[in-house]
């Protein structure tokens, strides 16, 4: 792309290559601290409970409270920041984010805690989408796959640690006020990141992008739309008492959806700017990528959830130590991510498929592990699994990344990272509320039969994570079938 393109495009188009990464690096640190917050909180809700009399439904929404509020908000800030100011809306977010985790640490009730982490998910979903409009504003060709290895690394390294921060910061604070500790620790991140942010980042020509145009009616419906297909599963623990009744939502869902092509087709027809251009899902490469990140992160959280809990529920380790068992995931990870992203030029798709065929062996390991062996061993033996699935794990996000984005015009970019953003959120709540009513429906169902804790807890882990197998393995399916159609698309075009 030209110089005069990408001005048009918005981007900053006299930054040297010492600033594009020092920008870079500024975004994506801070991208990692709100993905932390998606998982270092569940290990400390029996703190939170004990401290602050928190209620089964009130711990439930600290939880998918961020998650839910984090996708209500991707795709109109994503929007948002194309048509105007990435920097002003990451700076925004970033503010936001700050005062809200000040908020969640000296919360003197659970329902100020709740409404302080409803706003950092509000706020996570500000920033979000404005760290890929950027990166897909700095970057092109090869670079751009680095720069999207290293994002993927981080942000690897960020989902495996979560549950080992959070734990450490409950051994460091104890059970009354550990758990604030966590939300502290994002304070004096959170200001040194403004600081940053405000020197760094390279500000966006408002003029480029011309009348705004935020399509209220669509935001309005599409926000009715995501609630009513995140709701109940976000809700789903798999207990007993869960109320049947939320599976009423998916109705609404479906409705709200067609509702919302309807008029996004019309509101285009008009010759304006829809809230999801419908042609980005024509476009194969983002279509399938969108599609196989959604599945895949359907199925990450949840075996990551699965095993902490088997490991502390099950075998009685403490939350700093269950944690610890996923440092070789992140590890491994972050290293074969930053690969990724150099070889997807060369590779493309069968980076991907390769990626999820090793995971699909550490998986086979992990499973192993938790059935065969002797408890005192299994959680070496976990972590050895863990090993080999992050090594493969890596060679997936970033490289699907990449490929998913690479037919995207950089002026839409934080828009379609939105979107990709946003069936990741999705696919977090329903692989996580599948796989934890298989998990505890089955202690449930075998409570009196009259197995050994250990035993119990062998059938419920097996049973919870054969909902994250089938979901990897319909990413794979995804990953070959797209590779199959790459080959023929390239065939056709060397005969041509």
């Amino acid at each position: 792309m030209t110089t005069a393109e990408e001005t048009a495009a918005g981007a900053p188009a006299a930054l040297s290559d010492k600033d594009k990464w020092r920008a870079f690096w500024v975004c994506v640190v801070v991208a990692a601290i709100t993905i932390l917050d998606l998982s270092k909180v569940n290990v400390a809700l029996p703190s939170i409970e004990d401290a602050l009399g928190a209620s089964s439904t009130q711990l439930q929404l600290i939880v998918s409270g961020y998650v839910l509020t984090f996708g209500l908000i991707l795709v109109p800030a994503g929007r948002l920041g194309d048509q105007r100011s990435r920097k002003a809306l990451f700076l925004t977010g970033l503010t936001l984010f700050t005062l809200a985790s000040i908020a969640c640490a000296l919360a003197p009730t659970a329902e100020t805690l709740l409404i302080a982490r409803l706003l950092q998910g509000v706020a996570a979903g500000i920033q979000m989408p404005q760290v890929i409009g950027l990166i897909q504003q700095l970057f092109r060709g090869p670079e751009r796959g680095r720069a999207f290895g290293l994002f993927g690394a981080m942000i690897g390294i960020a989902t495996a640690f979560g549950p080992t921060l959070g734990g450490l910061m409950i051994a460091i604070g104890g059970a009354e006020d550990g758990w604030r500790y966590i939300f502290w620790m994002n304070v004096p991140l959170g200001i040194v990141a403004l600081v940053l942010a405000w020197r760094i980042l390279p500000a966006t020509a408002k003029s480029a992008y011309g009348r705004l145009d935020l399509d209220p009616v669509g935001i309005a419906i599409f926000g009715v739309t995501v609630l009513a297909l995140m709701w109940p599963f976000l809700f789903t623990t798999g207990a007993p008492t869960d109320d049947p009744n939320r599976w009423w939502l998916l109705v609404l869902f479906v409705v709200a959806a067609a509702i919302f092509v309807l008029w996004e087709r019309r509101y285009s027809a008009g010759g304006r700017a829809p809230l999801v251009p419908l042609a980005l899902f024509r476009i194969s490469s983002f279509r399938n990528g969108t599609l196989l990140a959604t599945v895949y992160f359907a199925a990450m959280p949840a075996m990551f959830l699965m095993t902490t809990l088997y490991l502390q529920l099950g075998l009685g380790l403490a939350p700093v130590f269950a944690g610890m068992v996923t440092i070789g995931f992140a590890l491994t990870s972050a290293l074969s991510s930053w690969r990724g992203g150099i070889l997807v030029e060369r590779y493309g798709r069968s980076l991907v498929v390769v990626g999820l065929a090793i995971l699909m062996v550490g998986l086979g390991v992990l499973l192993a592990a938790a059935i065969l062996t002797p408890p005192e061993l299994t959680p070496y033996v976990m972590a050895a699994a863990l090993l080999i699935g992050g090594t493969g794990g890596g060679l997936v996000i970033s490289p699907n990344q990449t490929l998913t984005l690479h037919d995207i015009p950089p002026l839409q970019g934080g828009l379609a990272g939105s979107v990709g953003q946003l069936g990741q959120r999705i696919g977090t709540a329903i692989g996580t509320a599948v796989a934890l009513s298989l998990f505890y429906s089955t202690l449930y169902n075998e409570r009196n039969s009259g197995e050994s804790t250990v035993e119990l807890y062998h059938h419920a882990y097996g049973t919870g994570m054969l909902a994250t197998t089938l979901f990897f393995s319909i990413a794979l399916f995804i990953g070959v079938v797209d590779l199959g159609a790459r080959k023929r698309r390239a065939r056709i075009l060397a005969d041509a």
